[in-house]
């Protein structure tokens, strides 16, 4: 399910961009695979998000869990862990240590089963506004699609992501019209979590 969604999200980037090029009298960009084939960061984990834990040869500590709104999650022996904002391997690693008190040299894994934690609004002159739960790797063009493209009105240059820095907003501009004309300067640049993509 979750294979078929993205799959879907990149046929609607890849029709929206073709349809925009098309109606601009020019061809279809190509895509820059250096910039746009892998996040710049590991995914962090969120609350919302569903973990599966393995402790090697510990059937009884082996589980999946859910992350807490407030970041953690619950297990035997170590109780209350904080989750949200490590890693998978940072959370194996936090883990181990803590069970390294009741079992010599524990060994944990940790996988990411399910992502519910990176939503995105994307507001403004777009068919369909709302709050859109995306997966790691997903770029602006992607949350547009899910918002099922621009609508006549947008304002295809004057797109603006918003982004939490610190105790500050920051606006980073992002021009669909260079985008889809193939412009070297616009970069289809991944979003973080909690951003929030205007459309004016």
């Amino acid at each position: 399910m979750v294979l078929r969604m993205i799959l879907s999200a990149s046929l609607s980037v890849a029709l929206l961009v073709a349809a925009e090029a098309a109606r601009a009298g020019g061809p279809a960009p190509v895509r820059n695979e250096s910039r746009t084939t892998a996040a710049a960061d590991d995914y962090r984990i969120g609350a919302e998000d569903v973990l599966e834990i393995h402790v090697w040869n510990n059937a009884a500590l082996s589980r999946s869990v859910p992350v807490r709104p407030d970041g953690k999650i619950s297990l035997p022996l170590v109780r209350d862990v904080q989750a949200a904002g490590l890693t998978a391997v940072g959370l194996g690693n936090v883990l181990a240590k803590k069970l390294a008190d009741y079992m010599p040299a524990p060994e944990v894994s940790v996988i990411v089963r399910e992502v519910h934690s990176f939503k995105v609004p994307v507001l403004g002159e777009v068919k369909k506004p709302g709050r859109y739960e995306l997966r790691s790797g997903a770029t602006v063009l992607d949350a547009i699609a899910m918002a099922e493209g621009l609508n006549d009105f947008a304002s295809r240059g004057g797109i603006v992501v918003l982004r939490q820095d610190g105790t500050s907003v920051k606006r980073i501009p992002f021009s669909y019209k260079k985008m889809v004309s193939g412009n070297s300067e616009q970069d289809n640049f991944y979003l973080r979590r909690g951003d929030i993509v205007l459309v004016p």
